[in-house]
């Protein structure tokens, strides 16, 4: 390289500059690849300070390309800028984001922090938390505290869900969670979870979509939401939706029933079976009939699964979220990948750098959801979102703060 930048000094070219990249640029409308970069916002505030209020639905527009600020539109630098911050505690993962707003519908994350904790595991067996298990997201959420207290964070909202939704011992458990990591975590609803992905991943819907069918598939259970776009359009995607379901199955409980790591054929067709008897009774699960043939219906994925399934489609050495966020995947591509994972036993399943050995064991009772969605809704194209509930929870939060009005700019 040194040779390379010398010749070209020599022949009198100038030489290239590379702008570093600062933080992770996140748009509300239209996102870009997060990187783990941090940069440092002054000041310091209690975790137990944090508005955790109830917050609106985000409004969302179809994804548009945004224009770059003009020259002479200065903004306020990072460190002068509201921060928000999002934790989203799992089933499985345990997951934060700090961001600050930037143009108006975008926001540039300043830090992260994710980890499987497995917070479920045996809860399916027990109805209870296991001690192992809420041992491994103290000490997560006792990371997540320690970032927010290092930052002046307007406001946060700090979720938990299916597990602590289910288990016997969940709010007892989150008093200890306030007593050792110093956060007060919110139960939400399953509606309020369902609403929360389609904030998002809705700027994955384009402006000539018609239908979709929106699926989040956890650890502990599977958000549906089902959005008909036929009408005028509004600005807020979750006007749009007609019908929802929240299914109490996931990754974690399916293959805790009928076994993660060996899963024969017969196995596989025994959870798809399982996961389309509970959609069976989901009464509005067919509000888009009349889209299923529409070229402009389909499917937007957000889980670990189906971006699993994405970085294995694309043959990737290690996972990498640019290429992943927002993928478009035909039918047979799908076919062909669930199919490949099927015939993968445990151990070529971790030797898969998109899969690995925290996921080994849980894929295939991912897959086995998606394809009973697949059968109810069959389109000819579904779309893979890394993103989900945080970014809806870090729109809403800067939508109601009113940081993207006068001209866009993120008020201090």
């Amino acid at each position: 390289m040194n040779g390379q930048v010398g010749d070209a000094t020599q022949k009198g070219k100038p030489k290239k500059r590379r702008k570093r990249r600062r933080g992770r640029k996140v748009f509300a409308r239209d996102e870009a690849r997060p990187d783990e970069n941090r940069l440092p916002v002054q000041g310091k505030v209690a975790v137990a300070a944090l508005d955790l209020k109830p917050v609106a639905v985000q409004t969302i527009a179809p994804a548009v390309p945004l224009p770059r600020p003009e020259q002479g539109n200065r903004r306020p630098p990072l460190h002068e800028l509201p921060v928000f911050a999002a934790l989203d505690l799992g089933t499985n993962n345990c997951r934060l984001l700090v961001a600050v707003p930037t143009r108006h519908g975008q926001f540039r994350v300043i830090d992260a922090f994710s980890r499987i904790v497995r917070l479920g595991e045996g809860l399916t067996a027990n109805g209870r938390l296991g001690q192992p298990a809420m041992d491994r997201a103290v000490e997560a959420l006792k990371v997540c505290g320690d970032k927010l207290r290092g930052r002046k964070i307007r406001k946060a909202r700090l979720i938990a869900t299916e597990a602590c939704r289910s288990a016997e011992n969940g709010v007892e458990f989150l008093e200890r969670v306030e007593r050792e990591a110093g956060l007060k975590l919110e139960i939400i609803d399953r509606q309020t979870e369902a609403r929360l992905a389609v904030s998002g991943c809705g700027s994955l819907v384009e402006r000539d979509t018609q239908g979709v069918v929106l699926f989040d598939i956890g650890g502990g259970s599977s958000e549906i939401a089902l959005i008909d776009l036929t009408g005028r359009r509004s600005p807020r995607l979750a006007n749009h939706i007609v019908s929802w379901t929240s299914l109490p199955v996931g990754v974690v409980s399916l293959a805790e029933r009928f076994g993660g790591r060996t899963v024969t054929r017969e196995i596989f067709t025994a959870m798809v079976d399982d996961v389309a008897g509970r959609l069976a009774a989901f009464d509005g699960r067919d509000r888009l009939s009349h889209l299923k043939a529409s070229p402009n219906f389909h499917l937007l994925g957000t889980s670990g699964t189906v971006t699993t399934l994405a970085g294995v489609h694309l043959d990737l050495e290690r996972y990498d979220r640019r290429r992943v966020d927002g993928l478009w995947m035909d039918r047979d591509s799908v076919d062909r990948m669930v199919e490949r994972l099927v015939g993968w036993d445990f151990q070529q399943r971790c030797a898969n750098p998109c899969i690995g050995a925290d996921r080994a064991d849980l894929v295939l009772a991912g897959c086995a959801i998606l394809e009973a969605i697949r059968a109810v809704w069959p389109s000819e194209r579904l779309r893979v979102a890394d993103r989900g509930l945080r970014e809806g929870i870090l729109s809403e939060l800067m939508a109601d703060d009113g940081v993207w009005r006068n001209d866009g700019r993120g008020r201090a």
